[in-house]
């Protein structure tokens, strides 16, 4: 098994941090123009026809730049529903994301929400909290033990929550009118993907905090000389390497698993969540203490990762969770 990304995945990165550094974030430029939309969607589709690890490649760039485009919700959530799933409607809404801007997520948690089956077709009923992107997407897919169903024309209510870079909604099935894409329970397709993608995200961001740290302590002079020469800070700044080290490591582990099929996938994406969450939560914090002063203010960019790092951690589940499904993986 293959771990580190290859040299093409190394240029996507390039052209992709490129991107996010010197251009507004629209999302039709970012799927359109880039071709990030549908990485690892296969070419019939009308995809890159890539792997999960060039997937992994954007994650990354994306937590390292918090730009707040529905790529996670659209090219993660939904297009991992999507290729889980089977059939004509499945094949026509994947080429659709595709092919066009059209944004999507899914509801990761829909257990409060009941599948019915009338005359006129299925209607679904129920509430969805904390669904990404669930404010803007024109597409909602919602799993369910019946199979996955989609949805368009709902209005979400975009909640109140600590990032503001990552937009949550409300979203409430009265009866919505649901198109049954695939009887396949995608469930745990969905969360394995979601998690890894997440990890990389986590891992972009930690790995950036640790930039800022390391260059704000050799140019923030105190006493005389750089900050960057005093141990403690040292100690901080070298703990900091070794949590984003790890943090890459399984990341990695969990998207080469995910592109080759891996039997141990949903092992490696459960550990990534543990590993980078953690990781990143750590290293957000240290930056504000590295930075003294100026990382407690809203003008500093270290706040923003605090917050993501804090939602993030919880988004897909609270850790104890992640710790049952690796110990479930482990047959243990």
């Amino acid at each position: 098994m293959r771990f580190t990304p290859d040299a093409d995945a190394e240029e996507l990165r390039a052209v992709v941090r490129d991107f996010l550094e010197h251009d507004a974030p629209g999302w039709e430029r970012f799927a359109g123009e880039l071709g990030v939309g549908a990485l690892d969607v296969p070419e019939e589709f009308g995809g890159a026809g890539a792997s999960f690890r060039e997937v992994a490649v954007v994650a990354e760039e994306l937590g390292r730049s918090l730009a707040p485009l529905p790529w996670f919700a659209t090219s993660v959530l939904a297009t991992g529903a999507l290729l889980a799933a089977r059939g004509p409607a499945r094949d026509e809404l994947l080429t659709r994301l595709a092919a066009t801007a059209t944004t999507a997520t899914v509801v990761h948690d829909p257990g409060a929400i009941a599948a019915v089956e009338n005359d006129d077709g299925w209607r679904l009923t129920g509430k969805a909290s904390f669904v990404v992107d669930g404010a803007s997407a024109e597409v909602v897919l919602v799993p369910t033990p019946v199979g996955l169903f989609a949805v368009e024309g709902i209005t979400g209510e975009p909640m109140r929550t600590m990032d503001p870079n990552r937009p949550l909604a409300t979203l409430r099935f009265d009866g919505a009118p649901a198109m049954l894409i695939d009887t396949t329970d995608v469930r745990e397709s969905v969360r394995t993907r979601a998690l890894a993608a997440l990890a990389c995200e986590q891992t972009g961001g930690a790995a950036v905090a640790m930039e800022m740290s390391v260059a704000y302590a050799g140019q923030r002079v105190q006493f005389g000389r750089p900050i960057a020469t005093f141990q403690a800070v040292k100690h901080r700044c070298a703990d900091m390497a070794v949590r984003v080290e790890a943090a890459r490591s399984a990341s990695l582990w969990a998207a080469a698993a995910i592109a080759e099929g891996a039997p141990d996938a949903a092992e490696a994406a459960a550990t990534a969540a543990l590993v980078c969450g953690e990781a990143y939560a750590w290293v957000a914090a240290e930056t504000v203490q590295v930075h003294g002063g100026i990382g407690f203010t809203w003008e500093h960019p270290a706040h923003l990762h605090v917050r993501r790092a804090a939602t993030s951690r919880v988004l897909l589940g609270e850790p104890h969770t992640h710790r049952e499904r690796l110990l479930t993986a482990l047959g243990i």
